[in-house]
């Protein structure tokens, strides 16, 4: 592994979620260090959606508080970092650190696993990782049927038997990583109804499975670096993402300048 890992992470709060400071080197080595130790464990790439469906929700709010790792996934929660103190930090975009992490798992001969979207979209992605990575071992993957939100409360102990076959097969497999891609909130719903049932590390990607196996294009990188990523996707699918971007996105930058203002007044007192 590269550099000695600190004991904790450091957190900074962003509306009512904790976003851990961290890069895709420091995040290869956590996900290293937690496979080795065979925790599990399961880690959230947040962006404004993921921020704002937890200030919404409560039982949200609380999955993510049992993460082991918050990235800043937005550009807005980077700007956002960057403004309460930390400026060096960088973007940990959940498609990219998917591919940090294949990189990582074909040197090391650590097997990983696809849990989401649809057989065709599993079938390309599959081609397309092994063309990229030919050393990469890939355990498995299964495409779920529809899955009813209700049926990942995790507030109810008991696992469907549903869910217990599709953790058997992971189990089965051999896999040390599973990436999950079912989209926000439901795949942090089900990293967490699994947790304590689940060996290995679970990753919530939402749409890096449709991008890495050419379903759907990625917007240009020059968009991605100045935060407009969003408009790209809206222009895609306006029907389903439309409420997510106009109602949200407005709905974040007032909370976080009153965030920023309330910390301000805070520092100007205390001074």
């Amino acid at each position: 592994m590269g550099k000695e890992l600190s004991q904790d992470l450091g957190c900074v709060k962003i509306i009512s979620t904790c976003v851990h400071t961290t890069s895709y080197a420091d995040a290869c080595d956590r996900i290293q260090a937690w496979v080795e130790a065979k925790q599990s464990c399961y880690i959230v790439a947040a962006n404004v959606h993921v921020v704002m469906t937890a200030y919404w929700t409560r039982s949200y709010h609380n999955v993510l508080k049992g993460a082991a790792l918050i990235t800043p996934d937005g550009m807005p929660l980077v700007w956002g970092l960057r403004l309460l103190g930390q400026s060096s930090q960088q973007r940990v975009y959940g498609p990219d650190l998917m591919l940090a992490w294949c990189d990582r798992a074909a040197s090391l001969d650590l097997p990983i696993y696809f849990y989401g979207s649809t057989d065709s979209t599993l079938e390309r992605l599959q081609v397309k990782l092994k063309q990229q990575f030919p050393k990469l071992a890939i355990a498995g993957s299964y495409a779920p049927p529809y899955i009813d939100p209700d049926s990942l409360d995790i507030k109810e102990k008991n696992l469907p038997a549903w869910l217990e076959k599709d953790i058997d097969r992971i189990h089965t497999s051999g896999a040390r990583v599973v990436f999950v891609g079912l989209g926000c909130p439901k795949q942090e719903y089900w990293m967490a109804k699994v947790q304590s049932n689940l060996n290995c590390v679970a990753i919530g990607v939402g749409a890096a499975f449709d991008f890495h196996s050419g379903q759907v294009s990625q917007a240009p990188r020059w968009m991605m670096k100045i935060g407009l990523e969003w408009l790209y996707r809206f222009s895609q699918e306006p029907s389903r993402l439309w409420q997510r971007y106009l109602i949200n996105n407005p709905a974040f930058v007032i909370l976080f300048l009153r965030q920023l203002s309330q910390n301000r007044w805070n520092r100007k007192k205390s001074s």
